[in-house]
């Protein structure tokens, strides 16, 4: 049996003002809702999903609370998905498949989920 790992796919967005129309804003969506279907068919989408803006907060060092998910960046974390991959190499071709690349600056993080097992 082939071991597999639990993956993040962490989607980033530049400053959320410049967001497209809503026309564009469902095309997007339509890309990448079969963009997880291809992962999908492959037995490897574990979930995810979007990351709301209204009622976002940030909790800071001494509980200082601000609104948003944005703070002083202009990069905001859009949502995220988790796929099962052998290597972070599989994990990152699947990521390379995302439509939120499409937007100049925008990024998709991949990061391995921890699991309990003393692996770091």
């Amino acid at each position: 049996m082939i071991k597999m790992d639990e993956y993040a796919l962490i989607m980033r967005h530049q400053d959320r003002s410049k967001i497209a129309s809503p026309e564009q804003m469902q095309i997007w969506m339509d890309q990448t809702m079969e963009w997880i279907k291809s992962i999908a068919s492959q037995g490897k989408f574990v979930g995810g999903t979007g990351l709301l803006f209204k009622d976002a907060k940030v909790v800071r060092y001494g509980n200082v609370v601000t609104f948003g998910a944005f703070g002083e960046t202009k990069e905001t974390i859009g949502g995220y998905l988790i796929v099962k991959a052998e290597t972070v190499d599989e994990a990152v071709e699947f990521a390379k498949g995302c439509p939120v690349l499409q937007g100049d600056g925008n990024s998709v993080e991949v990061r391995r989920i921890a699991k309990n097992d003393g692996v770091h």
